[in-house]
């Protein structure tokens, strides 16, 4: 993050007249004295907000269009105000921009050097609007342009998954409740329980999408404005949905960042499960899988040591998000409308959660992609815990056992063949016909785990036929998905 400076040079004496560019602010001729240098840096938000350069120039762009085809300004500034903005994006791009702390954001300091490039033009830009509904705008206009970015990660991400379900679709893991071995699953199937979760994300981020494209402009600081704006050229413009069609709830309303950092903390939570999974099939009690070194590091006094950092940072950085959620809550939750100076606490969490969110996902995306399956000590697993004594209850349904008597004598035979340290599948036909005389021979497909996976073929299933069918599903819908190759 851009930092400010520790001391910033006091502004030119040539400054014009009325100029932003001094050492008092813009409504410096109330007061009589100046801002305390304390005060100045306790209040100053340049040293994060600055990210929002972007925004808030093309936001004035929109601006300053609207005015000049409503007759507020004239053409001459209109094309003032466009050489002045294109300069100092330049300058911005190439690092010759001075952020002045004095300034206090980044709305000030791009209007007063706007105003000692282009002069009165300058000035007029800010005709029919307040920082209040201009920062609400500027913050949309960015994170509308971050969920872009962060759906098109989603994808990345459904697809490395989808990717190494279609290779394992035959594969056999363990399933668990409780951390319990239960029944055997396909790997395949497995993996695509995760692109579920993350495509509940994209549905959400463009839910949120939709109310973050809304524009606050025009509501100036809180009751309107009396210039006669065109608000709804501005959001056409700017590739927005509409308007804020109340201007006190325009200028306070923080609820899209909240719900987009609602969004964020379970997408984190999502991801936090696979890390916590991909940490436990790692140890060596496990071994299902490995990650490639690149996303793994040593230790500085074990050698054999191998640790998943990433999973590992994944599953805390998720609490941060979360942090940052109830963050955003409680600024909140005492305010009257309409605009606050609270509101300026709304932006480091949402940059930070934004930054968090997207580093995780554009790693696990690469991290999926490069894992390293152990197919042997998959099955190995799940010949343990008995798993498919789900499978010998339904058999014996089948024969004609009401499903209840079926449970409990399944359990007799699990019990003794633990007592025996054998599997079900182990036990001779005679003894498991005790359970039930029509047991046959076909049994043993039954009891063995391909069976037990094929079996399940219902929609949604492990079996997989079906497995491939949902492998096709999604690669259908990612094709749909916005800003995805």
């Amino acid at each position: 993050m851009m930092t400010v400076p520790e001391s910033t040079p006091p502004a030119s004496a040539s400054a014009p007249a009325g100029s932003l560019d001094r050492k008092h602010e813009a409504w410096s001729a109330l007061f009589s004295e100046p801002m305390s240098e304390l005060v100045q840096r306790y209040t100053a938000s340049i040293g994060f907000d600055h990210r929002l350069w972007r925004a808030d120039i093309a936001g004035s762009l929109a601006h300053a269009d609207m005015l000049a085809a409503q007759g507020v300004i004239d053409a001459e500034d209109e094309a003032a105000i466009r050489r002045g903005l294109a300069q100092i994006a330049a300058d911005i791009e190439a690092g010759r921009f001075q952020w002045k702390l004095e300034l206090e954001d980044v709305h000030l300091n791009i209007e007063a050097r706007l105003t000692q490039l282009v002069g009165d033009a300058g000035k007029r830009l800010h005709t029919g609007r307040s920082r209040n509904d201009q920062v609400a705008t500027d913050i949309r206009l960015w994170l509308r342009d971050q969920i872009d970015e962060l759906l098109a990660l989603l994808a990345v991400l459904q697809r490395a998954l989808v990717d190494q379900a279609e290779r394992h679709a035959e594969l056999i893991l363990p399933g668990f409740t409780h951390l319990q071995v239960a029944q055997p699953v396909s790997f395949g199937h497995h993996l695509l329980a995760y692109v579920e979760m993350f495509a509940r994300d994209a549905e959400r981020l463009g839910d949120v999408r939709r109310r973050v494209n809304r524009l606050p402009l025009g509501a100036a600081a809180l009751a309107g404005t009396s210039y006669p704006l065109d608000r709804e050229r501005v959001a056409r413009t700017l590739g927005m949905e509409g308007v804020c069609e109340n201007s006190l709830d325009a200028v306070s309303d923080r609820d899209f960042a909240i719900e987009f950092t609602a969004a964020a903390s379970l997408g984190m939570v999502h991801v936090s499960r696979l890390s916590e999974e991909l940490i436990l099939w790692m140890s060596q009690n496990f071994g299902f899988v490995d990650l490639p070194d690149r996303f793994c590091t040593g230790s500085s006094i074990m050698p054999q040591k191998k640790n998943p950092d990433v999973p590992e940072l994944a599953r805390g950085k998720t609490g941060r998000v979360v942090g940052h959620l109830m963050g955003l809550l409680t600024l909140m939750k005492g305010q009257p409308l309409a605009y606050n100076k609270d509101n300026q606490e709304d932006k480091e969490p949402l940059f930070d959660t934004v930054d968090t969110w997207r580093d995780t996902l554009r790693i696990f995306g690469e991290l999926v992609a490069g894992l390293i399956v152990r197919p042997e000590a998959m099955e190995r697993a799940a010949l343990r815990g008995h798993a498919t004594a789900t499978d010998l209850a339904d058999y014996l349904v089948k024969k004609g056992l009401p499903f209840r008597d079926a449970h409990e004598a399944v359990a007799h035979a699990v019990k003794e063949a633990i007592q025996r340290g054998i599997g079900l599948h182990e036990l001779s036909l005679a003894e498991l016909q005790r359970l039930h005389p029509g047991i046959e021979a076909d049994v043993f497909q039954v009891l063995s785990l391909r069976g037990s996976l094929d079996a399940r073929a219902v929609t949604g299933g492990t079996a997989p036929v079906q497995v491939r069918r949902q492998v096709a599903r999604h690669r259908a819908r990612l094709g749909k998905v916005p800003g995805a190759a």
